[in-house]
């Protein structure tokens, strides 16, 4: 594979080689890793914390769903204007100011008297993360110099992201049972104030985009309403079904809002998003791939977490400690991927890894309901996510280390927008399908409806189905991968 071209950030690196950051390279990855995985954890934190929350609290299945989709919507809506936004202000003044909301809201879900207050600080949060993530992928390529120790730098960066949610079953069913719920949210108070420290100490402001620094703002509402709209029209399919009109409508108005988004930006002096930067191939093809391979990744620790516990009868600590190695596995893939990348090439080393995690998820829909440790839930799961770590450091890599000059903030905002809106959209279907396999005939209700039930019998099918799904979700991604990304991409702009 040819040694990766050079970002924005990397070319004013050595441009101005007296630049502070420069020769502690590793202590800005360190710090940006850190907030992507607290980022990340907390999207599968609350899994092991909703029957206790439900309990205490007195949530609805429709508040419970609220709690996990509030924060997706929030994180998917506003993250290609957070991306922009640190390209346009500045990679640490964003970070800072995320993860300022972050934390702040983290204090108000820990303490929240009532559902709603809990709801809405996730949703807080999600902004929060949406101003948060971009920016720490962005302060990791321009930290390292484009090569071998970017695709390292990367793949540690994808590890730690992958890690958080896979260490989220674990951290809360610890926290859960040794404390309550409202650690799950608490606990990010003294590591956010920690990486803010170390933000503070460590990271320097890089260059900003080119010109005017004026913010496409009809731009910006225009992504963010369609992001978010379609964000909230997925995660009603879990109440209302896909079929029902107010969710179509939904659908309908979110695709509507990134059209005439589409229209906008192709005439606009200062576009949010150059649509340039689909030209290139290398680009369109992976963020298509990391929607899909993320629709299925969220989708599992959710299905892993609730069948362990409701099926199998494990504690949430239990259930943590189970999904242990399945953590383990997705960072030795992500960390394993740029050591094949230079003899296999990216596409290759992407398009193994989706199909070893096809063969982990076909292997986890075999699951009964008198199921065993290690048949299925180790086996399986550390498969499925050795599989996953290999395919998202590739492509992450194609991705963001083709970005034309003053755009990699964006185009890392558009990696996690793919991401978390394939895992939105992913846990929305496969709950779908879940739900409709899991419910006798006679019945209503959603799959939230069935968490902390003793209706076991009746998850099983739905589960194993969802898992089916999955399975063939990443065939596919692989035969798209195999057809479109490039054996070698060019850098765009």
């Amino acid at each position: 594979m040819t040694s990766m071209p050079q970002t924005d950030s990397a070319t004013s690196d050595s441009a101005t080689s007296s630049s502070p950051r420069t020769p502690r390279p590793w202590l800005v990855v360190l710090t940006a890793c850190a907030a992507q995985f607290l980022v990340v954890l907390d999207v599968s934190v609350v899994n092991v914390a909703l029957p206790s929350m439900r309990t205490d609290l007195g949530l609805s299945a429709f508040g419970l769903q609220w709690v996990l989709s509030a924060y997706s919507i929030a994180f998917a809506g506003f993250m290609l204007l957070g991306g922009r936004a640190a390209d346009l202000y500045g990679r640490k003044a964003i970070f800072l100011l995320g993860l300022g909301l972050f934390t702040a809201a983290s204090v108000v879900g820990g303490i929240a008297p009532e559902g709603q207050y809990l709801i809405g600080a996730r949703a807080v949060q999600g902004l929060g993360a949406a101003l948060l993530s971009p920016a720490t992928l962005t302060l990791v390529t321009g930290a390292v110099a484009a090569g071998a120790a970017r695709t390292r730098a990367i793949g540690t960066w994808t590890a730690v992201g992958a890690a958080g949610g896979a260490a989220g079953g674990f951290v809360g069913g610890l926290l859960v049972d040794l404390l309550s719920w409202r650690w799950v949210l608490l606990i990010n108070v003294p590591i956010g104030v920690l990486v803010l420290t170390a933000a503070l100490l460590w990271l320097r402001e890089g260059p900003t985009g080119t010109g005017s620094r004026h913010l496409d703002l009809p731009g910006a509402v225009l992504v963010t309403g369609g992001l978010a709209t379609l964000a909230y029209g997925i995660v009603q399919t879990e109440e209302a079904g896909w079929t029902d009109p107010a969710t179509l409508l939904t659908l309908l108005g979110g695709l509507v809002l990134l059209a005439v988004f589409v229209a906008v930006e192709a005439r606009t002096a200062a576009p949010l998003m150059p649509l340039k930067i689909f030209r290139n191939r290398a680009v369109s093809a992976a963020n298509v791939s990391i929607l899909l391979c993320g629709s299925s990744s969220f989708g599992m620790w959710y299905f892993m977490t609730v069948y362990a516990q409701n099926v199998l009868g494990y504690t949430p600590i239990q259930a943590g400690l189970a999904l242990v190695p399945s953590s383990l596995s997705v960072i030795l893939g992500s960390k394993l991927a740029p050591r094949l990348m230079p003899a296999l090439g990216a596409r290759n080393v992407a398009v193994t890894g989706a199909l070893i995690g096809a063969a982990g998820f076909a292997w986890q829909s075999t699951l009964t309901v008198d199921g065993t440790f290690l048949g299925t839930i180790l086996g399986p799961g550390v498969v499925m996510m050795m599989g996953l770590g290999l395919a998202t450091t590739p492509l992450a890599t194609l991705a963001t280390s083709h970005a034309g000059p003053g755009d990699a903030g964006l185009v890392s905002g558009l990696v996690n927008t793919s991401r978390t809106m394939g895992g939105a959209l992913g846990l929305s279907v496969l709950s779908t399908v879940a739900a409709a396999a899991s419910l006798p005939p006679f019945e209503t209700g959603t799959a939230f409806a069935l968490i902390g039930t003793p209706d076991s019998s009746y998850l099983v099918p739905g589960y194993a189905m969802a898992f089916r799904v999955s399975a063939g979700i990443l065939v596919a991604a692989s035969v798209l991968m195999l057809a479109w990304l490039p054996k070698e991409a060019k850098r765009a702009g």
